[in-house]
């Protein structure tokens, strides 16, 4: 097992040692470091991409890199990495493709619209994809998390968090075990006739 980061080497280091994995750093926005990372770890059976950042801001007043940047980082990654192990995965006729997107990519969010479009990008994206994978027994599924406790949730002023909570009919945020589940759930034997589909682990947020 691989696992990629662009920063968290700390954290990344320490998921790598509880899996007997390997912790490998790459820019998955840029192609050529995407394409390096795949390779590095070999022939893969399952690919699951999770990299994201916001650069949030009324459309108004944003600026050009904040939109460049949010796509590339979130969306733009998904293509790259996905073009460089389809290849492998077809050839061997099995695989399992998982992208994170976001309850955002669904509903919208005030102030992000770079970051829901690239969000939304990746279920238009996951979805076509699936369908070009099928008929060489490759799967493609989409995770669309809530509200989870992560570093980009640990910024959000306390009154937005009360908001979300009160519109989430669990009434809780989410933990990373949550969304981890359905990942696993999605990239193991039990979900080989899934493909091309979107589970939201949100709460209810999104019914």
């Amino acid at each position: 097992m691989v696992i990629g980061y662009g920063s968290a080497r700390d954290e990344a280091e320490a998921v790598a040692g509880e899996t007997g994995g390997r912790a490998v750093q790459a820019d998955v926005s840029d192609p050529d470091d995407a394409k390096r990372l795949v390779e590095e770890a070999g022939d893969l059976d399952i690919l699951v991409n999770c990299a994201g950042i916001t650069r949030d801001g009324v459309l108004a007043r944003m600026p050009d890199d904040d939109w460049r940047a949010t796509l590339e980082t979130n969306l733009s990654s998904v293509f790259y990495t996905c073009r460089a192990v389809t290849r492998g995965m077809m050839r061997r006729r099995a695989g399992s493709i998982v992208n994170l997107s976001s309850i955002v990519g669904l509903r919208g969010n005030w102030g992000q619209t770079n970051y829901a479009a690239s969000k939304a990008g990746i279920i238009g994206f996951t979805k076509s994809l699936a369908r070009e994978l099928g008929s060489r027994g490759v799967r493609a599924n989409v995770v669309a998390p809530g509200y989870v406790k992560t570093r980009l949730t640990e910024v959000i002023p306390q009154e937005a968090k009360d908001a979300m909570l009160q519109n989430t009919p669990l009434g809780r945020l989410g933990e990373p075990e949550d969304v981890a589940s359905a990942v696993r759930f999605l990239c193991s034997d039990e979900a080989s006739f899934i493909t091309g589909e979107v589970i939201l682990v949100d709460g209810g947020l999104g019914m």
